[in-house]
């Protein structure tokens, strides 16, 4: 897809529009498209588990600064030497970037007019002691719901995406096609472009230019009632917009409420499917209890 075929600035504030959700579910409302999983929908999905098998796609927490990671956590011993009954220590995790698993507050981002969640206003709901609305404690009670995977990479014939390639609507329905399943309202939806592959093969990304999804693929997602986002691409970076640069955190989180699981491990899952002859599975993952806190890392489960 070249610039030419992207939608305009103009076109995002019309979308932003058509798929915001403020006042949806009340205008109160901090659980956005989570509001698309129901009781009902977690009894199906318990009910779906076949093996048994559980999937980690959870990443290490990582130490050591690097391009893609350059905040990373500071893990120390409280005890220096050897205690005569415990090992007792501290971790500092920066959630957010591209180095930790972790689920977005859905205030996590708002547009550059501070323009959050539900209409909120940043100015008045972030405080220096966290958010006063919108942020992960909502996820408190968890996260359980029937996860897709969706293959880009398997649906193009191609071990991985290339950094200046893009994922468009019609390649989430290839790769839906390939999938050999419908999604239905409150699914968690795990895009692959291969990245995983393509770091074991070249070393790790910049992440300054990747493969990702173009800003109509929030359209795909709203109209599907897609309750997760996740994967192993966000949007497509960079992308030439002045007032969104960021779609899918800047529209997809302000305007839809968008439940969005950053930088899983998906290759694991992908290995599992394969094996498991199944591109579905039941997701769990839960937030820490971080009041105010925009965002939190989590170790996400696939369940088969």
């Amino acid at each position: 897809m070249t610039a030419a075929d992207l939608p305009t600035d103009a076109d995002l504030d019309a979308m932003f529009s058509r798929i915001d959700n403020r006042g949806r579910w009340g205008d109160d409302d901090e659980r956005g498209t989570l509001n698309y999983i129901t009781d009902a929908k977690v009894a199906q999905v318990a009910g779906g588990v076949r093996s048994g098998r559980v999937v980690s796609i959870g990443r290490d927490i990582d130490t050591t600064p690097s391009a893609k990671n350059p905040n990373p956590a500071v893990h120390k011993m409280i005890y220096e030497e050897h205690h005569p009954i415990s090992a007792l220590d501290q971790l500092t995790i920066q959630p957010h970037g591209f180095g930790v698993t972790h689920l977005d507050a859905v205030g996590h981002v708002y547009t550059q007019d501070g323009v959050m969640y539900n209409g909120r206003e940043a100015a008045a709901e972030v405080k220096a002691t966290g958010m006063t609305f919108g942020s992960i404690q909502v996820g408190a009670d968890g996260i359980i719901t029937r996860g897709i995977l969706l293959d880009v990479a398997g649906a193009r014939g191609v071990d991985w995406l290339e950094p200046t390639d893009s994922v468009t609507p019609n390649d989430l329905d290839a790769a839906l096609d390939l999938a050999g399943i419908q999604i239905e309202s409150g699914d968690a939806v795990f895009v692959r472009v291969g990245l995983g592959r393509r770091e074991e093969a070249e070393g790790l990304e910049d992440p300054s230019e990747r493969a990702g999804l173009t800003p109509d693929c929030l359209l795909w997602l709203h109209e599907k009632e897609v309750a997760v986002y996740s994967g192993d691409c966000v949007e497509k970076m960079p992308l030439p917009y002045q007032r969104f640069p960021l779609p899918l955190h800047m529209i997809g989180l302000p305007a839809m409420g968008l439940c969005l699981l950053d930088c899983p491990q998906v290759e694991p899952l992908v290995e599992a499917c394969r094996e498991e002859g199944r591109s579905q599975f039941m997701l769990v993952v839960a937030p820490l209890r971080i009041p105010g806190g925009t965002g939190s890392p989590v170790n996400p489960l696939c369940v088969f």
